[in-house]
């Protein structure tokens, strides 16, 4: 019954329209259905506090705009809301960057700002 459920949530979410690059708040079923149907998904744990976190996000914008990333979607996570899913994603400082390409990990970056490291970790996802 699970399978079915995940399934039919996939399902929901491939058939929603396309975003280029998708920015949007984490939530666990959205991030199941992503990495259960091999979409490629960037988790983005922030601060609002964190300057190194503000000065990612212009560059995050800019990398979902692409036509090459339009199947990117960045999940973001509250480094100081969020506590259980830093522990399971083993998350230990804001500015944290994750790459998945469906449910494999195939990357990271902590305090990255600069455009081309942050974009080399994103093309990881759709490679």
């Amino acid at each position: 019954m699970k399978l079915l459920s995940l399934a039919l949530l996939a399902l929901a979410v491939l058939a929603s329209p396309a975003f280029a690059g998708e920015i949007t708040p984490y939530s666990q079923s959205r991030f199941d259905a992503l990495s259960a149907s091999g979409q490629p998904v960037l988790l983005a744990v922030h601060a609002s506090w964190c300057p190194t976190c503000k000065a990612q996000r212009p560059i995050l914008d800019a990398l979902m705009a692409k036509p090459a990333y339009q199947g990117v979607t960045t999940l973001t996570i509250d480094f100081d809301a969020d506590k259980p899913l830093l522990k399971r994603y083993k998350v230990g400082m804001q500015s944290t960057l994750i790459a998945f390409k469906g449910t494999h990990e195939v990357g990271r970056t902590v305090g990255d700002t600069t455009p081309a490291g942050i974009e080399s970790l994103v093309h990881k996802t759709v490679e």
